[in-house]
């Protein structure tokens, strides 16, 4: 018995300390464009949500690549504004850059 619980103490532990390492696998950059990197990831997952809306009959080709094109000016301008600050972004271009994003994400959710 004593057996069994120190080997499942030992399995939960081993998983805990996993866990714990997969939360930190951002690499360099992102861990020093933090700014950037959430601008980014929500192009991200605004680009898939876009695709899935597609692939779903809601939305029509058309349509995606309006918005497409939108989220790449929207990238664009985020280069833009880090290129003029040695690779950083400011919490206020940060702001604009959400605000565009969040128009581009109402956009998605209404099909």
């Amino acid at each position: 018995m004593k057996k069994v619980i120190l080997l499942s103490s030992t399995m939960i532990l081993l998983l805990a300390l996993s866990q714990a390492s997969f939360a930190q696998t951002d690499t360099k950059w992102q861990q020093n464009h933090p700014r950037r990197e959430e601008v980014n990831n929500r192009l991200k997952n605004q680009n898939a949500r876009i695709k899935d809306k597609v692939a779903d009959g809601k939305m029509s080709r058309k349509e995606a690549a309006k918005l497409h094109k939108e989220d790449h000016q929207i990238r664009q301008e985020e280069r833009d504004m880090a290129a003029q600050n040695h690779g950083h972004i400011t919490k206020g271009e940060q702001k604009v850059l959400n605000h565009q994003e969040n128009h581009v994400s109402r956009q998605i959710h209404r099909h």
